[in-house]
């Protein structure tokens, strides 16, 4: 642990960073872009235009000073956080660049404020929380190389398929170029791809949950084409996969990590509970669910805006009815949009509505729910299962952007 003077010296800063913090961390990834302009190609630059990475790193350095005197609550949050470095090839040694760039930051922003006794108990504390994170990291990596079929860092696959799935969501059937194997993962996972795009001149990283069940020769992708990358900056790559990737086109992919995925040790109900792309890896749930043969009941409850931007429709009613126990729950918030829900089996028009099915056999006792979409679509379900009595071991969740992956 470390002193009792740093540790005050730290959380002393804690009132600042919260309302400071993003400053702080602007200036702190303009400094480092500026003297490391490599990293570019590590950090999604469209979550640095519209500043979701600043306020998720100065919400991080916050929390990070508060708890300092117990750092180990903050383990589960640091463990998504490991995950999401691997699969972007960050190692040990970035972490030297980046604790250069923050405390320098620190300095800059804070002026006289930034004693040298500040400047070296935040190089301890970092130096504290470089070591948690590098030893997590290690693991992963670790696991990642040792597996079947398994690799670290970036590997060259090729798109065998590609393939609509609705309006706005498209799959991208991935084979190793090396013809080599692909790893077991867990259904619910996800990867990393890294491409050039055109507008930067440069190669970006994106993560995409796994839309399909583990144990074949391929991975795939699905995903949802932003309509406008002039005013949402993370579109770029999914603009670029949609509009320029082809059948036969090399792509680089990360090994497949991530603390969201289907609990194949219970027994329990499984209730997966999507919004739009959110479908993702719920369908590699389902799959797997009906691959290893499970017998564990499985209800299937799913938001989107309209017939034309449903995504897997056709797919999900087969995979429910191969189970012996599924029920699958497709509500649209528009009938009237001039779309035929056609392959889409729709069972209510308006908003999903986890209250109005509680007690319903949409929504069995004891269940595991997994919850993925928008985050103001995950934070109402997960306040509606939590006051309905649903304990938070049983509620497992995905977010995308900066707090989890854009699937």
């Amino acid at each position: 642990m470390l002193p009792e003077t740093t540790r005050t010296l730290v959380k002393a800063t804690a009132p600042v960073l919260q309302e400071h913090g993003v400053a702080l961390t602007t200036h702190f990834y303009a400094r480092m872009f500026q003297h490391n302009p490599e990293l570019r190609e590590v950090f999604n630059q469209g979550h640095q235009r519209n500043g979701a990475q600043q306020q998720a790193l100065a919400m991080a350095v916050a929390a990070y000073a508060q708890h300092i005197d117990n750092p180990g609550v903050l383990v589960p949050v640091l463990e998504r956080v490991a995950a999401k470095h691997v699969s972007l090839g960050i190692r040990s040694e970035h972490y030297a660049i980046v604790g250069r760039h923050l405390l320098a930051s620190i300095a800059e922003v804070l002026g006289e404020a930034a004693t040298p006794e500040l400047i070296d108990a935040w190089a301890a504390a970092y130096g504290q929380l470089a070591d948690m994170m590098v030893g997590m990291e290690r693991a992963l990596y670790d696991e990642s190389a040792t597996r079947e079929g398994g690799w670290t860092g970036w590997r060259t696959f090729r798109i065998r398929r590609k393939q609509p799935e609705s309006e706005e969501i498209t799959s991208f059937e991935l084979a190793p170029a090396d013809g080599g194997k692909v790893p077991h993962y867990r259904a619910g996972q996800y990867v990393s791809v890294r491409v050039v795009v055109p507008e930067l001149g440069y190669r970006q990283p994106r993560q995409y949950s796994l839309s399909c069940a583990p144990g074949q020769d391929h991975l795939r992708i699905s995903v949802k084409r932003e309509r406008d990358p002039a005013q949402q900056a993370e579109g770029m790559v999914s603009n670029f996969l949609h509009g320029q990737v082809k059948e036969g086109d090399l792509i680089e992919v990360a090994p497949p990590v991530g603390d969201f995925y289907l609990h194949e040790d219970r027994d329990s109900p499984v209730v997966l509970v999507s919004a739009g792309v959110g479908i993702t890896p719920m369908v590699a749930m389902l799959e797997r669910l009906v691959q290893t043969g499970s017998r564990r009941p499985v209800r299937f409850l799913h938001a989107a805006r309209h017939a034309g931007v449903q995504a897997f429709g056709a797919r999900v009613g087969e995979l429910i009815e191969q189970l012996p126990d599924g029920q699958a729950w497709i509500v649209h918030e528009s009938a009237a949009d001039g779309q035929d829900a056609g392959s889409v089996q729709r069972h209510a028009v308006g908003r999903l509505d986890l209250a109005a099915l509680t007690g319903t056999p949409l929504l069995p006792a004891d269940a595991d729910h997994y919850v993925c979409g928008p985050a103001g679509f995950m934070a109402e379900q997960i306040r509606t299962l939590r006051s309905r009595g649903v304990p938070a071991e049983r509620i497992h969740a995905e977010a995308f952007g900066t707090g989890g992956v854009t699937a």
